[in-house]
């Protein structure tokens, strides 16, 4: 559990402080006023306010505490570190000098923690939730190969006139195709099978 003490004109500017530094929103915390703001006299007195923040623990959190587990098993050099925390999505990322191993072919290694984090969180949120789990910037890699491979298969199935079948990949990862090809009035995309090899096929559009 993380807290920070924090200075600011009024409360409300400290406690802003506060969760900028955790990276963490009001509802993720509880704030103790550790002192209010004094406006003094003639510039004589005045006394900033001076608050104390404590990030309560999410269900986000006890995701990475598994996933940190994980990785600390794995004897890597590999840490977690929180980019953007909501109340529904959380993205994180692999930092350190083996981040690179976490990531597997594909990203096969880095969605199978992503999953498994995905489910811890859920469990204790009681509703769903998302990890998003990057390293060495991968997923925007992935998602520009993604969306060439998504435009060389249109092209193919155009000028043979018969659907083409993509590999196994995540729900997330079936959308960027999904999208990439959304406005293309001769391709239809459509998914098939039962996750985790659910598979994306694009075929002609028939008139």
């Amino acid at each position: 559990m993380r807290e920070v003490t924090k200075y600011g004109k009024t409360v409300a500017e400290a406690v802003s402080f506060a969760l900028k530094e955790l990276n963490a929103t009001s509802d993720q915390v509880t704030c103790d006023v550790v002192e209010q703001p004094r406006k003094g006299f003639l510039g004589i007195g005045v006394r900033k306010a001076l608050v104390k923040v404590t990030l309560t623990k999410t269900p986000f959190d006890y995701g990475i505490d598994y996933l940190t587990e994980v990785i600390n098993k794995s004897g890597l050099t590999v840490k977690i570190q929180v980019i953007e925390r909501g109340t529904q999505v959380c993205r994180c990322a692999l930092v350190g000098k083996d981040a690179a191993q976490l990531i597997g072919k594909h990203g096969a290694t880095l969605n199978a923690l992503q999953t498994l984090a995905d489910h811890v969180a859920a469990k204790e949120a009681k509703q769903h939730v998302t990890f998003i789990l990057d390293a060495e910037h991968y997923r925007e890699t992935r998602k520009q190969a993604l969306v060439t491979l998504a435009k060389r298969m249109a092209e193919k199935t155009l000028r043979t006139n018969h659907p083409h079948r993509l590999e196994a990949m995540p729900a997330f990862e079936r959308k960027i195709v999904h999208q990439a090809l959304a406005n293309n009035p001769k391709i239809q995309t459509f998914s098939n099978g039962e996750e985790p090899k659910r598979y994306l096929t694009i075929a002609p559009r028939r008139s």
